[in-house]
């Protein structure tokens, strides 16, 4: 992948302009839209792509500079390797499932090219809450799905039962203080994707 200067990262004590006025990166936000996992398909990100993205994903706000975030990356057979967890988990806590569940349980990370775990990695009893650490792991799931849509390709970040069962935490070799923020699916959309109906935001202007 070719980077041009706008693509490069910035070296420590680089000044950064404090704004980067962009039309398309405002319809980038207004038009984004989630791509259901299942529709999803290659080619997905190359190696240089995957690297790029996860360095976006690290750019987000991080009070304390804790890096209160990993990664954890699944591509080509590593999918399989941890479909095959999935489904032995799903049967152990599912006596009744049948082997076309199983299957389906074990085929979860196929649905696309990429699969990235967002690890939140909370340092606990530190100055910085708990919570702001959270957000920013929520923040790099976000960026990780803006990032994928610059890219041209499709994106959905799922959670699922699996990002909460405990074997799975263990099969991922998840520490004290951290859980699964997101496994964000990205590949190339096989469709164009329908709005949704958005809720109403609800917005108050404080007065004093």
């Amino acid at each position: 992948m070719n980077h041009n200067d706008s693509a490069v990262f910035p070296a420590p004590g680089e000044r950064l302009a404090p704004s980067h006025p962009s039309e398309e990166t405002l319809t980038l936000l207004t038009r984004r839209r989630s791509t259901p996992a299942i529709g999803l398909s290659e080619p997905g990100p190359d190696s240089a792509q995957v690297e790029h993205l996860l360095g976006i994903a690290a750019r987000v706000p991080d009070h304390g500079k804790l890096a209160p975030w990993r990664f954890i990356v699944f591509e080509n057979e590593a999918r399989e390797s941890f479909g095959r967890v999935l489904g032995k988990v799903w049967a152990a806590r599912t006596p009744d499932a049948t082997d076309e569940q199983i299957a389906f349980e074990a085929n979860r990370f196929t649905r696309a090219p990429l699969v990235i775990a967002v690890i939140s990695k909370v340092t606990e009893k530190h100055a910085i809450p708990v919570w702001e650490q959270e957000l920013s792991a929520g923040a790099a799931c976000q960026n990780l799905l803006i990032a994928a849509s610059a890219m041209g390709f499709g994106a959905q970040w799922l959670t699922e039962w699996y990002a909460f069962d405990q074997n799975v935490k263990d099969a991922l070799g998840l520490l004290s203080g951290e859980r699964v923020a997101g496994f964000i699916y990205i590949g190339t959309a096989e469709n164009e994707v329908v709005e949704r109906k958005r809720p109403q935001a609800e917005v108050h202007h404080w007065a004093g």
